[in-house]
């Protein structure tokens, strides 16, 4: 996915609301601030995957249901990136969409 933001408007990252899913968008958020200079803000949001308590996900949707919305707001332009733990990415993305990029792992 190529980033088209206007220079002036900060890069939206889509993310996740859980504790690690925001402290995972907040270190690519400072890394993309360092190394470009640009305002980064966070989109976050509540998932399927996070709704979905009493049910096994592979019994409604496996891991897609933890990223669908993210998807919806990258199709829709509310976000210009996605950050997820590529554990949660199914294997097949939708057409459009590209894994850009994969951090060191912290342990």
């Amino acid at each position: 996915m190529t980033v088209s933001a206007p220079s002036s408007s900060p890069w939206v990252i889509a993310t996740r609301e859980s504790r690690l899913a925001l402290w995972q968008a907040e270190h690519v958020q400072a890394l993309l601030q360092t190394r470009f200079g640009r305002s980064v803000t966070l989109l976050g949001m509540t998932t399927k995957g996070d709704q979905i308590l009493d049910r096994a996900l592979s019994k409604v949707g496996g891991k897609g249901l933890f990223v669908k919305e993210l998807e919806v707001a990258l199709e829709e332009g509310r976000a210009d990136l996605a950050v997820h733990s590529l554990k949660d990415v199914p294997m097949e993305l939708p057409d459009g969409f590209v894994l850009a990029a994969v951090l060191e792992r912290e342990d």
